[in-house]
Order: structure tokens, then sequence, then C-alpha cells
């Protein structure tokens, strides 16, 4: 199984370069991927006037199963609306049978309008959770903001406010694969489990310390995880081969004395006084 992983793009910035986009689609399309995930920041303000052209670049995709994440720039100036408008839900849960492969994805907007910072939110918890539930041979989880720091990027900003929780919620769930943006440095955590792999920015040169736009292709076979940094038109560059199984005391999902999330269905569905929503 083939994954092709792009994100902050950017249309509409003044460093954003839409012959690097061009480039990278049509390698991407070469390269033949099962999954195209596009983890946020499409476009550089959420305007009315970035939507459209963001699409119109994007419909150079070959692949047939493509999923899309809003990123903290896509939610500015009521650009979350739009999102809907142009791509659909912000929120996605996919059950595919992608290279021999019974794959479970559970995509969510982790943006907030107007505001750089991220959040899954606690109402997204139990959602999450029975998006992953069943058998699966492999869980992959995709939201734009991070997770863990990523190393060459400053002071670090902008991570999940409730990465934490979110961390143990996928180890708990056996997720194996977390696909994300944000910084614009490609790189990859391997923890408690699960392959956290962030991709720089495919078509911008707003760059930090890796100097170039760049896309992944993650590939999934014989027992491992090989993931593959690619500049557009130029190097590639592995970020590793790992292996899919880890042992389980690595993983400490027996270890955790404290977190336990709901499997009841999410927030608004649940009724009561509290909340004034019926039940249904």
């Amino acid at each position: 199984m083939l994954i092709a992983q792009i994100s902050d793009i950017h249309v509409g910035s003044s460093r954003f370069r839409p012959d690097l986009l061009q480039i990278a689609i049509e390698e991407i399309n070469a390269a033949e991927p099962d999954l195209i995930v596009v983890a946020g920041d499409i476009t550089d303000d959420g305007y009315g006037d970035q939507y459209p052209q963001a699409k119109l670049a994007l419909a150079g995709l070959a692949c047939q199963n493509v999923v899309l994440v809003p990123g903290n720039h896509d939610a500015r100036n009521v650009g979350d609306v739009r999102f809907e408008d142009t791509f659909g839900s912000r929120d996605s849960r996919h059950r595919m049978h992608l290279g021999g492969l019974d794959v479970a994805i559970v995509a969510v907007d982790s943006s907030k309008p107007d505001l750089d910072e991220g959040q899954i939110g606690r109402e997204h918890y139990a959602w999450i959770a029975e998006g992953f539930a069943g058998a699966a041979d492999l869980r992959v989880f995709v939201c734009h903001h991070h997770l863990v720091a990523i190393p060459g990027t400053g002071r670090d900003r902008n991570q999940l406010m409730d990465a934490g929780d979110v961390l143990a919620l996928l180890r708990d769930c056996r997720n194996d694969i977390v696909l994300s943006g944000h910084r614009h440095v490609p790189y990859l955590w391997p923890i408690a489990g699960m392959y956290l792999i962030h991709s720089g920015t495919v078509s911008t040169t707003r760059t930090r310390g890796f100097p170039d736009s760049a896309y992944n292709l993650v590939r999934v076979a014989d027992g491992q995880i090989e993931v593959e940094l690619r500049v557009p038109g130029g190097v590639r560059h592995s970020l590793g081969r790992y292996p899919r199984n880890w042992p389980e005391a690595l993983t400490a999902r027996d270890a955790d004395p404290f977190t336990r999330f709901s499997r009841g269905g999410p927030l608004a569905s649940r009724g009561g006084p509290s909340t004034g929503i019926p039940s249904p």
C-alpha cells in the first residue's frame, strides 16, 4: 500500500509556488498511490477566491481516494465554511481496502476559527474511537496540527492543546500512523506503537529547518512502514524503515494509570438536563 502525504499548500500566499505543486502532483500521479492525504493549510487565508483556486489545483490528483482536512490558515475569515462548501465535511471516517489491506482512516479538523492553535476536542474522542473499532490491518489518523514538537522549527508553537489526551486515545485505539503537517518541516517520531509522520510545505518557500518544499510517500509492505521524503523535481531522502509491529511493552497501553475514554458516543448525542439536548 502506498500513501502520498502533502500539506501546507498555501494557495494565495506571496510565497506560493504553483509550479512546485504541479510538479509534485505529476510525480504523485506517476507513483500511483492507493491513497492521498492532504493534511491542511490548503489556502493561505481561507478567502472565497482562494478555495476555487485550490480546488482547481488539486483536481489534477489522479487517485480516486483523497482525504482532506483543513488547517489553521483554512479556518481564517470563515474559511471553515468555505472548506465544507468546496471539499465537503471537515471530519471524516473511512473504511477502505487498499493494497490488500483493510484500512481504517479517521480524519479530524484540528483548527479553530481565526486561531493558529489547534485542538481535537473531547467531543471527538468517542467518535474517533468508534472509527477505529473493529478489525483493521492498518489504522491511520489525520489532522493538521502536530502532536509532538518538531525540531528545526524554532520556538515550538501551536501544538494541539490536547495533544497528551489525543496521543493516549490513539494508542488505546491501536492506531498505526498519524499524518500531519503545519510546521513546514518533514519529520517522523516513533512513539507508543505509532509513527507520527509530518510533511513539509509542498508548494511554498515558507521553509524552516528543512530548506526545500517537500512531500512524503509512505509505503506499507512486508511488515514494514517506509517513509520517503521527496522534494518536487529534486532529491529523494529516506526517513527510515520501521517495523509494523511493536513489542507490546513499548506501547505502554497497559501502563496508563489515569486516562479513560468514553465509548458511549459523542457528547452531542447524549441527552440530559445538563445539555438541554433531548435523547434520541
